[in-house]
């Protein structure tokens, strides 16, 4: 087993350079989250099927993200141990973005997304790892939390671009291709295939990977390579999965599968609760659309500040005091985003959401940081990873079981089980120590 190697201390400039591929990627996430619903929907996907039609992201991450763990754990190549994953996911999400607004067919965007999706996860695994493999457990927090600061920068451009588009530029927001995709949709997926392919670049050549040890080199060339062992390795690696981790991922499937729940349904609650529409082709839905991108990017925005904020928070609180205080805070702006009628009041209501994303994508990290071993950094997040996935494959499996008749078909309705999941989380990661030992 390797012992812990000292690293070099990271200015806060170096972090934020080695951190703005996550810029790129998450523009990306952000597309899809604001965007994917409605592209359905413009070319004729029923309500109730969106969860199964979303499917691409769980089912890649779920394969992806511990297989590619596992290989770049066990990767020596001359370009570094992630870089090479990094840079095959931003060709592919990339290339996916490009193409996605030239959907003909619902079978065809799915088919982009399955390409997008594999490309984000391909490089989302490696990037946790290479955040752990270049910093020493001091700089974590300031690591993982700047990556989810970026997060919410991202997401706030990426959500925020097409009202911008429309109110400073002009673009005619009911200017609509043959496909019924508006054009809006056109520009900013163009932005985020350019964004996704040059942050990342920027990042591993301004801040390159450590060049592994000796040792580490040896270990390396000791494993075996083949498919065969990179399963077992995944195996192995699930069936000695430290306590804390284990505890962890009830958070994450209350957490996750309520994400799945908003970023799904919240562009058709507003559509009711503001517009008094549900017709995906109307006036008022598309309207819905830019509303939901605005008031995205004012969360994610919030996100940004909250990510700086919970730096010191942790430190003197804890990690898990402070995401438990970040997921209630969500969970009560899950439950008052139904009850605006008003575009003005759906701010408000949306700042508790922004805490609770903030934390989201940067905490649980730092926790799971402390308590899994150096040398299995890459397949542990891979695995931590599977467990963002697997619930929203609960979510696909089983919401449209339910939508109709337990829910009334009724967004807004989702939305409030959204945040009843989030205060759910909140109790569960309660039960997780600060102190990796105590489990």
């Amino acid at each position: 087993m390797s012992k812990a190697v000292k690293k070099p201390h990271l200015s806060l400039s170096k972090i934020l350079q080695m951190n703005l591929g996550f810029l790129g990627l998450q523009f990306s996430f952000g597309l899809q989250q604001g965007n994917m619903a409605p592209i359905y929907s413009y070319l004729g996907a029923e309500e109730a099927t969106l969860p199964i039609l979303q499917l691409a992201g769980p089912i890649t991450g779920l394969l992806v993200q511990p297989i590619i763990g596992a290989m770049s754990d066990r990767t020596n190549s001359r370009w570094g141990r992630r870089t090479p994953y990094f840079i095959i996911g931003a060709i592919l999400c990339s290339l996916g973005l490009l193409f996605m607004p030239l959907s003909q067919s619902i079978l065809m965007a799915a088919s982009l997304l399955w390409i997008l999706d594999a490309g984000n996860n391909t490089t989302m695994e490696p990037y946790r790892a290479y955040v752990s493999d270049r910093l020493n457990e001091d700089q974590h927090n300031v690591g993982f939390l700047t990556q989810s600061a970026f997060t919410g920068l991202a997401q706030c451009l990426a959500l925020g671009t097409p009202a911008l588009l429309v109110g400073l530029f002009g673009v005619n927001k009911d200017a609509i291709g043959a496909n019924n995709i508006p054009d809006t949709v056109y520009i900013v997926f163009t932005i985020g295939a350019v964004l996704s392919l040059s942050t990342i670049l920027w990042s591993i050549i301004r801040v390159p990977e450590l060049p592994l040890t000796e040792q580490q080199k040896a270990e390396i060339a000791a494993k075996p390579k083949t498919v065969r062992a990179t399963l077992a390795e995944i195996w192995d690696a699930i069936r000695e999965m430290p306590a804390p981790m284990r505890k962890l991922g009830v958070m994450m499937l209350f957490q996750w599968y309520a994400m799945g729940i908003y970023w799904t349904y919240v562009t058709y609650s507003i559509a009711l609760s503001v517009y008094n529409t549900s017709e995906p082709v109307s006036d008022g839905f598309r309207s819905a659309v830019l509303t939901n991108g605005t008031m995205g990017a004012f969360y994610n925005a919030i996100a940004f500040v909250a990510a700086l904020a919970m730096m010191p928070l942790i430190r003197s609180f804890g990690a898990r005091k402070v995401h438990a205080a970040a997921l209630v805070a969500g969970g009560i702006g899950m439950l008052a985003i139904p009850q605006m009628a008003e575009v003005s009041m759906l701010f408000p209501a949306a700042i508790g959401v922004g805490i609770c994303w903030g934390s989201i994508m940067g905490t649980p990290y730092v926790m799971l940081a402390k308590c899994i071993p150096a040398q299995r950094t890459g397949v542990y997040m891979g695995i931590f990873n599977m467990m963002i996935v697997i619930p929203m494959l609960l979510n696909a499996a089983t919401f449209p079981f339910y939508y109709e008749p337990w829910l009334g078909g009724d967004a807004r309705n989702a939305l409030m089980l959204a945040g009843v999941l989030l205060m759910c989380a909140a109790v569960a990661v309660w039960r997780v120590r600060d102190d990796p030992a105590a489990g």
